[in-house]
């Protein structure tokens, strides 16, 4: 009778497990952004590009990267550098944006400006069907 019992709990155990384990890594790690950045820049590195067809290109179910700005800031400046054409969909307190490489920026997808505190999803996407290497460089210098 122990080993009928143990042979039904090990199974939903296992389960169990698995449904947690499989939560904890569809999560994108938050980082915290307050008016003493350091390093500054901050620089993260990640997979461009995914399966979602958007009008910001092709990006990932999950975010690439999360942020919490914990106080509003007066200037921040987001700059996404690739091989490709990324793009960079942010999801945030003050809506939707989507931002293109211009001539401007130097064709890297860029926003700076002021951000008000809250939390951030950032997508980095591709305008092409591949996935490339990225470079997410966060800052409170202006150029």
């Amino acid at each position: 009778m122990n080993t009928l019992r143990l042979l039904a709990i090990v199974p939903t155990a296992l389960a169990i497990s698995l449904v947690f384990t499989e939560a904890n890594l569809a999560q994108t790690p938050t980082i915290q952004i307050n008016r003493n950045l350091q390093p500054d820049p901050l620089v993260l590195k990640g997979k461009s590009g995914g399966t979602v067809k958007s009008n910001c290109g092709n990006i990932t179910t999950e975010p690439s990267q999360v942020i919490q700005v914990t106080e509003s800031l007066p200037y921040l400046r987001l700059t996404v550098e690739g091989e490709g054409k990324p793009t960079l969909l942010i999801d945030g307190p003050g809506g939707r944006f989507c931002v293109m490489a211009d001539s401007y920026s130097g064709d890297k997808p860029e926003l700076s400006g002021f951000w008000q505190a809250g939390k951030y999803s950032l997508h980095v996407g591709e305008l092409s069907k591949r996935e490339y290497t990225y470079t997410l460089s966060i800052s409170q210098k202006n150029k």
